[in-house]
């Protein structure tokens, strides 16, 4: 796929090439996966027969007593969030006092908390007769659509996140009655149980397992057998104090093992459904077959494919990832502008070494805007001084050979660990564009055209060129979108994502329990994409379509020149906060103990940041 990009000419360091790596060696898959000892299923098997007897007793709560129930479950989780981010540290090497050490208080514990917190209101809310959407006002979306305000709900999110707002789209043609009506989803009905789901957990993010978990309970009356992704294996103690409450009343288990348990559990007819955070090949597998890579079973998984037979009898939902777009929109920028989207884009790339499943991996930047080369100098400049870390997770040296091999004219940075790709005039983009590396490779495709040409022209691509439909990250100055007026918005929804960022990273509709989660609508069995179905969605809201997310261009006090204001300066989660570690933790043990005097602390140290 030949790629409508221009040839640079200007690079602020000279190239470097990645370090070779020794050629792994090839060995043979084996026949059929090892069958499990029989002590091993036979504690599986009471595992779920011991959930489907709590299956029983979830239906016998009530609201009030499901929502004290999270209630209990919060205080653990707050006791446990120290342990919970330093064994998440140690698990991504990560040492103690390195700068980045405060992800994990963001993307572990917060998460669980704020989410705790939504959910608990939800119930409360339900078990007094009102819509959890009662409160939330709504405003006209383009395409016949009802957006729903659903951050922030209260000061504390207005404060924390300051000018930062979170939209849920309905899909077209539902009303905001209607919306009203279902909102609630298997907690209008408590006592019909939704059986026993099967969690197959991601290996990458620490809060996703426990996230779903909620998902299962809350939106489907489901109890839930979590297997854990063996990279989380040494959190498993740490998640039975944090959990205790629903594991102990048959809520809740949780394993582990390799491929062999997850491949029993998917065919356990004790299981009623599955959900997985993970990639599309592992999806394939356990619905069509073929995990062991012999020649028959492939030929077999592809047969089933086929003829629309699926191994899997069980209902699926998944979140499998994708390639996400970051679209810069062109316009006037201040060298303080560039310098911070620069660090925004360098960001959505590192954070987490780049293992997420959302991190932004193609630019698609105007050649014909004058200030492209001045901001890819800053991009290059952020990528190769942000802190190093390592690359962590399993099989993301074979991700980064096989980038290398794609495009060897890559500029290697800090020490051969981390990527960017200016796709030049006739280099094919295709590698970039349907791989998802899961690894810190970041590449930049140039497209022609200003204004709304450009941004159509870069909806269009990202549509049509760049594989799944988790998310897409969109950057513009408030002068520019202000001109585009409601050619901006509708090219908002022409984006066939599930999240969609404007001036912030797609991660933030993520980390908002108040939004959902999930590939956007439309795909099947056969065409899995980046998933099916939603989870997170903590007001429960059935007919979503897609979460929109807007932040400020600038930060504080820029954001007061123009544009969205914001009392936030450089946000705790960018890669380049001088203080982030420091910020993140404070705003997670605000969420835990509610100290307004420590949290002013905090916010001093977030304007160091």
């Amino acid at each position: 796929m030949p790629s409508a990009a221009t040839p640079a000419t200007a690079r602020p360091a000279a190239k470097a090439k990645r370090p070779s790596r020794p050629a792994a060696k090839s060995t043979a898959p084996p026949a059929s996966p090892p069958a499990l000892s029989a002590d091993v299923r036979t504690r599986l098997d009471s595992d779920i027969a011991a959930l489907r007897t709590g299956a029983k007793g979830w239906t016998h709560l009530t609201l009030d007593q499901r929502a004290r129930l999270l209630e209990r479950v919060r205080e653990e989780v707050g006791r446990a969030a120290p342990e919970w981010t330093t064994v998440a540290n140690t698990i991504k090497g990560i040492e103690p006092g390195h700068p980045l050490a405060g992800e994990e208080w963001l993307a572990g514990p917060y998460a669980l908390l704020t989410a705790l917190d939504a959910y608990i209101g939800t119930l409360r809310a339900l078990a007094g007769g009102r819509s959890p959407l009662a409160d939330v006002k709504a405003s006209p979306a383009p395409g016949d659509r009802i957006a729903l305000h659903t951050f922030p709900t209260n000061a504390v999110d207005g404060l924390l996140l300051s000018g930062y707002t979170g939209e849920l789209w309905l899909r077209p043609g539902v009303t905001l009655d209607e919306a009203r009506a279902d909102a609630g989803l298997a907690q209008l009905a408590p006592t019909v149980s939704g059986g026993v789901g099967l969690v197959l957990g991601a290996g990458n993010v620490t809060s996703i397992p426990v996230l779903d978990v909620l998902y299962e309970l809350l939106a489907h009356n489901r109890v839930a057998l979590l297997k854990l992704n063996p990279t989380m294996d040494p959190l498993l103690p740490v998640f039975e104090r944090a959990l205790a409450p629903l594991i102990e009343p048959g809520f809740l288990k949780i394993v582990t093992g390799g491929g062999d348990v997850g491949s029993y559990l998917t065919g356990h007819d004790g299981i009623d459904h599955v959900h997985i955070t993970g990639s599309e090949a592992t999806f394939d597998a356990i619905v069509w077959g073929g995990s062991t890579g012999s020649p028959q079973a492939k030929a077999a998984a592809t047969r089933r494919r086929r003829e629309g037979r699926p191994l899997l009898r069980t209902p699926i939902t998944a979140e499998l990832g994708g390639v996400s777009p970051i679209i810069v929109v062109p316009g006037r920028w201040t060298d303080a502008d560039l310098r911070f989207h620069a660090e925004h884009i360098a960001t959505m790339r590192l954070h987490n070494s780049g293992h997420n499943c959302i991190a932004g991996q193609v630019v698609l930047l105007s050649r014909d805007w004058p200030q492209r080369e001045a901001f890819l100098a800053a991009l290059h400049e952020a990528f190769a001084t942000a802190p190093g870390r390592p690359v962590w997770y399993p099989g993301s040296d074979k991700k980064l050979a096989t980038a290398s091999e794609a495009y060897p004219e890559a500029d290697w940075l800090a020490g051969g660990t981390r990527a960017v790709v200016t796709v030049q005039d006739g280099t094919d983009a295709a590698a970039l564009e349907t791989t998802e590396y899961f690894a810190p490779v970041l590449g930049v495709v140039t497209l022609p055209g200003l204004g709304q040409e450009f941004l159509d022209t870069a909806v269009q691509h990202a549509n049509t060129r760049l594989v799944g439909t988790l998310g897409a990250n969109v950057l513009v100055d408030p002068v520019t979108q202000r001109a585009l007026g409601d050619g901006f918005e509708r090219a908002i929804a022409d984006l066939r994502y599930g999240a969609i960022a404007i001036n912030a990273w797609t991660a933030f509709a993520f980390l908002t329990p108040t939004l959902t989660w999930g590939a956007y609508p439309g795909n099947t069995l056969d065409a899995v994409g980046s998933g099916m179905g939603v989870v997170h969605n903590a007001l429960l809201v059935d007919a979503t379509e897609r979460s929109v997310v807007r932040g400020p261009f600038r930060p504080f006090p820029r954001s007061f020149t123009g544009g969205r204001r914001s009392v936030l300066p450089k946000p705790p989660w960018f890669v380049t906060a001088r203080t982030g570690a420091q910020v993140s933790e404070g705003f997670t043990r605000f969420r835990i103990d509610g100290n307004v005097a420590k949290l002013v602390g905090t916010l001093v140290a977030a304007f160091r940041a």
